[in-house]
C-alpha cells in the first residue's frame, strides 16, 4: 500500500447536495444517529449530510468503518491529531481575544460559552477528518488497514454540551454577519460556511473578532504548511489503523458507481478531505485566541 496521497483542492468546486439531519429518514436516518452516538458528537458534519445524498455509497462507506470508529484505535488516532494540530496552530500566533472581548461587555460566563462550543468542534472534526482521508484513501484505488486486534473504545470522551447548539444560519443573521460569512466564503475559497462558523456566529460581535484575526492567517504560506503538515499527519494515522470490517476499495467504488457518476463522489470526497486540515487549523486558532 503507498502511503501517498497528496492534499489536492478539486479544480472545479464540485455541487454538493448534503441532506440535512430534518430530511433524513429510514437507514440514512439510523445511520446519522449512530455515526454521532459514535463520534460523540452533537451534529452532522456537512461532510457526512454530502455523503448521505449518495444512499448507497454512505450506506457501504458508514457500515464498513463503524466499528472501527467505535475502537480504542481510531479514537487514539484523533486526540493525536488533535495534539498535533493544536502544535500547528501555534505556529500561527494567535493574537488574545480576552481582553477585547471584556471590553464590548463580555461577562465571564460568556467567555465559558463560547469556549464550551468551541471545544465541541475542536474535539468533535477529527473523526470526519479521519474518514474524509480514509475514505478518500479508497476512492483513489487505495487499500487502509493493518493487522491489528480493535478493541472498543469504552466511555465518553467527548466534552458535553453545556450551553445550548445553536447555529447561526444565514437566513437568521442581520445584515453584517451575512456579509461576514461571504467574506469567509470567499476568503476559504468554499461555496457554503462550515457549521462551526455558523456556530460561532451565536455571538455576532465575538466571531467578527475571531475572524478577522484569522482572516489575517488564512492562505498565507504558514497557514498552507500548517494544513499541509496536519493532512500528511491524518495520512499517516490512516495507514497505521486496523481494518475490523474489510472495508476495499472495490466495494466503495463500486457503491458510489450505483449513485452517480464515479467522478462526481470522488471529486466530493477531495473536496472535503482538502478542506478538513484547514479547518482544524482554524479552530484550534480559534480555540487558542481565548486562552486564559
Amino acid at each position: 500500500m503507498s502511503a501517498t496521497l497528496p492534499r489536492r483542492r478539486p479544480e472545479a468546486i464540485p455541487a454538493l447536495h448534503p441532506v440535512p439531519e430534518y430530511l433524513a429518514s429510514g437507514e440514512r436516518k439510523r445511520r446519522y444517529e449512530e455515526m454521532k452516538a459514535v463520534f460523540q458528537t452533537p451534529w452532522m458534519g456537512v461532510i457526512t449530510m454530502a455523503y448521505a445524498h449518495y444512499e448507497t455509497f454512505y450506506g457501504v462507506l458508514w457500515d464498513g468503518v463503524r466499528d472501527l470508529c467505535a475502537s480504542r484505535a481510531f479514537v487514539e488516532a484523533a486526540q493525536n491529531l488533535r495534539a498535533f494540530t493544536d502544535a500547528q496552530a501555534a505556529t500561527l500566533a494567535p493574537p488574545p481575544l480576552l481582553t477585547r472581548l471584556t471590553a464590548l461587555g463580555y461577562a465571564p460566563r460568556e467567555i465559558d460559552d463560547i469556549r464550551a462550543i468551541v471545544e465541541v468542534f475542536a474535539h468533535g472534526n477529527f473523526p470526519y477528518l479521519l474518514l474524509a482521508t480514509l475514505t478518500r484513501r479508497l476512492l483513489e484505488g487505495g487499500e487502509f488497514g493493518v493487522d491489528a486486534p480493535v478493541a472498543p473504545f469504552v466511555g465518553r470522551h467527548a466534552p458535553d454540551v453545556r450551553p445550548p447548539f445553536v447555529l447561526m444560519e444565514a437566513h437568521h443573521a442581520d445584515a453584517p454577519t451575512r456579509a461576514l460569512y461571504e467574506d469567509v466564503k470567499a476568503r476559504l475559497k468554499l461555496p457554503f460556511v462550515n457549521t462551526d462558523y455558523r456556530a460561532f456566529a451565536r455571538w455576532p460581535s465575538y466571531f467578527a473578532l475571531a475572524w478577522g484575526d484569522l482572516r489575517a492567517v488564512v492562505g498565507t504560506p504558514a497557514h498552507e504548511a500548517a494544513a499541509l503538515a496536519i493532512h500528511d499527519r491524518a495520512v499517516a494515522l490512516v495507514d497505521a489503523l486496523p481494518n475490523p470490517d474489510g472495508l476495499t476499495s472495490a466495494a466503495l467504488r463500486a457503491a458510489a458507481e450505483r449513485d452517480a457518476p464515479f467522478a462526481e463522489v470522488q471529486e466530493m470526497a477531495r473536496l472535503f478531505q482538502w478542506l478538513l486540515p484547514g479547518l482544524v487549523a482554524n479552530v484550534a486558532f480559534f480555540q487558542r485566541q481565548l486562552a486564559a
